[in-house]
């Protein structure tokens, strides 16, 4: 039912407005790779700070990088996925940490 006589068309009809559909962004993990020499706490600081995971959260991701070569810190569309690896990168540089991240298509 329309709600004013804008709505009606002149043969009485009422008009339809048609929305185009919005595709959802692709999503991509941010994976965090496993060295020789950052440290488990520095590693679970940057969780911490760059991802916001809890105490918990943090430590279990760093245990399956130490154990696993790799883990997942997050998923995020394309923009924010990169922005966190330039923000790992960036902070383990200068904290003389050569802690990588990679983004990967999910």
């Amino acid at each position: 039912m329309a709600d004013t006589w804008d709505d009606y068309e002149e043969d009485g009809s009422v008009a339809t407005v048609t929305r185009p559909k919005v595709k959802k962004p692709s999503m991509y993990k941010v994976v965090m790779l496993n060295d020789d020499y950052t440290t488990m706490d520095f590693v679970v600081h940057v969780l911490r700070q760059i991802f916001q995971k809890n105490a918990d959260e943090a430590n279990k991701i760093m245990l399956q990088i130490h154990n696993g070569g790799k883990g997942i810190c997050g998923v995020y569309p394309y923009d924010i996925a990169q922005t966190k690896v330039v923000q790992v990168t960036d902070y383990a540089k200068k904290n003389d940490m050569p802690l990588k991240c990679v983004v990967e298509k999910e």
